[in-house]
């Protein structure tokens, strides 16, 4: 397939002041593409908006809350000013809460939903129309591996994250008959960014950013990708699609365990409890990169391989017991 140059092209990032989205901004503007970046927060957007600057690209931003239609097609309308196109649209703006489901405040539960599935569905019912009257145009939706399996203790992200892949298939079909125009899903696994350090967590339940964790400016660069040599579905990195083979494999035991193990984390403290940027703008730190645990406590680490073990032997004694 032949590669298609970036170069003077319009793409619209939303979730673009910090993480995974910076990242992409900083990718596409080196690119050389006309960059606008949408998010919440003001401050931090002018931010994003000046480091593309600084690569030499064109770029502005566009103060968005994605959940709100209106303002998402103020930023289409917005973007299309620059050159009457838009050639790319990346769906990455996402929140995140952790924690038991029923001592999850309703409506950290309902913004959840609304950030990052209603606020994909919005963006490719703004754009769609754009794609169509052009006849070209690429939706890159940056899904998450929650696509695929859910992940324990995060049940309206879960929610969130296997509608957004029920979206993106479907809207496969109805632009089969458009050659030029393509919906895309990307399964990453766990960012090393900003993400973890401004989702929401109750219950005491803190999760870390493992050093596993995969490079956000890798993932970036999957999206440029994607944007160049648009296909349907891709796992940007192999434990993603480590993780998805698992789960299809041993659903039951895996989640089972993963849940058994967290429940006995968050029982050490209740001090870690926060709201996040699930109803507010993220706040500092506005970078690229979050802070990645570099070793659990001993405490911690115990109480881990202790839950592991027993939901194991619990699982396994179930198995293996006589059928009735």
């Amino acid at each position: 397939m032949k590669s298609t140059p970036l170069t003077h092209k319009t793409v619209v990032i939303t979730g673009a002041s910090s993480g995974v989205g910076l990242a992409a901004a900083e990718a596409f503007a080196t690119e050389g593409c006309n960059i606008v970046l949408a998010a919440r927060g003001k401050e931090a957007l002018e931010k994003a908006v000046e480091i593309c600057q600084n690569l030499g690209a064109t770029a502005i931003g566009v103060p968005t809350d994605v959940s709100d239609f209106k303002d998402v097609e103020y930023l289409t309308q917005e973007a299309l000013k620059i050159n009457g196109t838009i050639d790319f649209w990346v769906n990455n703006a996402g929140v995140m809460a952790t924690g038991r489901y029923e001592e999850t405040p309703i409506e950290v539960i309902d913004q959840v939903i609304k950030t990052n599935l209603i606020g994909y569905l919005h963006g490719a019912r703004s754009i769609l129309p754009v794609f169509k009257k052009q006849k070209h145009g690429v939706l890159i939706n940056n899904i998450s591996i929650g696509g695929w399996m859910p992940a324990p203790y995060g049940t309206a992200y879960s929610a969130s994250k296997y509608g957004i892949r029920g979206m993106v298939e479907c809207l496969q079909g109805e632009v089969s008959d458009e050659p030029d125009i393509h919906i895309c899903g990307l399964y990453p696994s766990i960012q090393k960014s900003t993400g973890n350090m401004h989702s929401a967590k109750y219950s005491g339940l803190d999760f870390k950013i493992p050093p596993t964790a995969s490079d956000p400016k890798k993932l970036a660069a999957a999206m440029v990708e994607m944007a160049k040599n648009p296909q349907k579905s891709k796992f940007t990195d192999f434990s993603a699609l480590m993780m998805k083979g698992m789960y299809s494999l041993i659903p039951k035991p895996l989640i089972n365990t993963t849940s058994a193990a967290l429940r006995l984390l968050m029982k050490e403290d209740r001090e870690t409890d926060t709201d996040g940027n699930i109803l507010t703008p993220s706040k500092n730190p506005m970078k690229i990169y979050g802070e990645t645990m570099l070793s659990p406590t001993k405490k911690s680490k115990n109480l881990l391989i202790t839950g592991l073990g027993i939901a194991a032997l619990i699982i396994i004694s179930r198995q293996l017991r006589p059928k009735a």
